[in-house]
């Protein structure tokens, strides 16, 4: 692609070379440019009778049009470039003049070729470009819209929130949600895109269950006499009203907390019949998704009300009642929880069990893990006497934690050392993205500041890991190579008014280059035409003179007639005995 884009430029100069010469009746010339090359040529002539009448004033509206054209096209690439990364001109080159002109795909020509480990490479590849739930994802209510209050800034993006949608319809609905009033409400309910209509819909679903109904329940089998109940209270209205309506934490426990009640009667009653058939044991999935999120964020408010310890606990808790529920990464919130109280022993110990090969990484596990190597050697260290005596055993394991953290997640140190200024982090998370960066950022960078000394081994270590791995697209030093769909992912995901970390950094297109210093170029011959009409006038007419020069001509034609030959790799016609003599 960089060999045809560099063809594709060649093509462009001589195009806009060409697109000044012009015949006796002001038609564009001919495809075929042998006019410009052969001796004696009438339209030669022609062009150069023309250009020795052109007046000063044509000359300066020339280089001034092409300035104003070129520059449109620089702005126009800039944006382009700043929006989606790469060069408008250039994509266009590659995907649409290339079949045109008969170029080959690389990828199509290759795939008899390929191997099973080029596959397993694109599998891969693709897992990591998946999207993950913020595990220490914020409240709408209490958080988000607060901040949007106060700034008049959106912190979520639509992308962000549709994917909430979908996970809300998969964690706390099921197939038989049609036969309960308040459940059908609410499956319409995490559909709607207008918040208020979601929270009118909440308060419907419990308006449902205060009305006593007749529950066709016989008490005993074949029996007439029928059991009068209450409906059980809708949790999943709750969690809504907490999530969204509750304008401070305290509020989003209390509602909580009603969620739980109902939420834990349902999941018991859920639990005796999950045996009786598919049906039922999707409702009891369900409902186990339920109790699990009701406990986890009832935890997160107990942690953001400075009730650590009693958060800690409830982690610990659900994390041994439902030790197969991974899905929701609870350790992530116990580690955070945990560097907050400074157990430091009880964080190596949940990083033993989690930061195994088998499982898949993250950045707060890779950079908690580094935390805690770089907080043993970190208030001693000094990188002038690390220079001189050689790097100690303790401060090579730690520097090589930093290397592999920042392997992982090279965003993280930008935002940690405030090189970068920090936003609400998303719902969604991409791993090893800037989403994730600014997520494990925003609650860890105080943990980071606790520890004496730990920024300033961060700061002096960490670029050095680009030097491990020059070439991080195609190969890794401890994971796979960094995954190049990062960057489309973050801009979906962040708000536009962030400027999204790039990884690498990608260089200026040719193509910016070439507008701005055509730009620039044409922009002073207009400067300088308008400034000294007769000086450039006579310096225009010598150089028309030099190009319409017979030597120049018989050079130019010998020149690129041998380069035809090379390029052909024409062989020397042979010559006769007769001629040798």
């Amino acid at each position: 692609e960089q060999s045809f884009a560099w063809e594709m430029t060649y093509h462009f100069i001589l195009g806009f070379f060409f697109f000044f010469f012009f015949d006796g009746q002001g038609k564009p010339p001919q495809l075929n440019c042998t006019f410009l090359l052969l001796p004696h040529s009438p339209k030669l002539i022609t062009t150069s009778h023309v250009l020795n009448t052109l007046t000063p004033k044509f000359y300066v509206a020339l280089t001034g049009t092409s300035s104003l054209i070129s520059g449109l096209i620089l702005i126009f690439e800039w944006w382009y470039f700043r929006k989606y990364g790469t060069s408008f001109i250039e994509q266009v080159s590659v995907s649409h003049l290339r079949p045109l002109l008969g170029g080959v795909d690389n990828n199509s020509s290759n795939n008899s070729n390929s191997s099973n480990g080029d596959s397993d490479s694109n599998r891969q590849s693709v897992s990591e470009c998946k999207v993950w739930r913020n595990p220490l994802n914020l409240f709408r209510g209490a958080e988000y819209n607060r901040y949007t209050w106060v700034t008049g800034r959106e912190p979520l993006t639509y992308y962000d929130m549709n994917l909430s949608a979908q996970d809300h319809q998969t964690f706390f609905t099921c197939d038989s949600d049609h036969l309960r009033p308040a459940d059908a409400i609410m499956q319409k309910a995490w559909r709607e895109r207008n918040p208020q209509a979601r929270i009118s819909a909440a308060h419907e679903a419990l308006e449902i269950n205060e009305i006593r109904s007749r529950v066709e329940v016989p008490l005993i089998a074949s029996s007439t006499i029928w059991e009068i109940k209450l409906l059980p209270k809708c949790a999943t209205a709750y969690i809504l009203l907490a999530e969204e309506e509750a304008t401070t934490i305290a509020e989003a426990e209390k509602l909580f907390k009603q969620a739980l009640k109902a939420g834990d009667g349902c999941y018991r009653r859920s639990q005796q019949l999950q045996h009786h058939g598919s049906q039922y044991e999707a409702q009891h999935r369900r409902d186990t998704n339920v109790l699990v999120y009701i406990k986890r964020r009832l935890a997160m408010c107990a942690r953001r009300l400075g009730r650590t310890r009693e958060a800690v606990k409830m982690m610990r808790d659900l994390m041994k009642e439902f030790p197969l529920l991974s899905m929701f990464n609870i350790h992530e919130n116990l580690l955070e929880a945990l560097l907050e109280l400074q157990a430091y022993a009880d964080v190596q110990a949940v990083l033993a069990k989690y930061d195994d090969i088998s499982l898949p990484k993250s950045a707060t596990i890779c950079y908690t893990a580094a935390l805690l190597k770089a907080r043993a050697v970190s208030d001693k260290f000094s990188p002038e006497a690390a220079s001189r005596r050689g790097l100690s055993t303790a401060e090579m394991n730690a520097v090589e934690a930093i290397h592999r953290a920042v392997e992982f997640n090279p965003h993280v140190p930008k935002y940690l050392l405030e090189m970068k200024s920090l936003i609400l982090p998303p719902e969604h998370i991409l791993k090893r993205g800037d989403s994730e960066a600014i997520a494990y950022a925003f609650f860890h960078l105080a943990h980071w500041k606790r520890v004496e000394g730990a920024l300033n081994l961060l700061h002096c270590t960490w670029e050095g890991t680009f030097r491990m791995i020059p070439y991080p697209l195609e190969k890794g030093h401890l994971f796979y190579p960094y995954p190049i769909c990062t960057e489309t992912a973050d801009r979906e995901l962040l708000p536009s008014f962030h400027e999204v970390s790039v990884y690498p950094k990608k260089e200026l297109p040719f193509f910016i280059l070439f507008t701005a210093g055509l730009c620039s170029f044409t922009a002073m011959l207009a400067l300088l035409t308008h400034q000294f009409p007769e000086l450039m006038g006579v310096f225009a007419k010598a150089m028309s003179d030099i190009f319409c020069s017979a030597e120049f001509r018989d050079w130019n034609c010998k020149s690129i007639f041998m380069r035809v030959e090379d390029e052909l790799e024409i062989p020397p016609a042979p010559q006769s005995q007769h001629l040798q003599n």
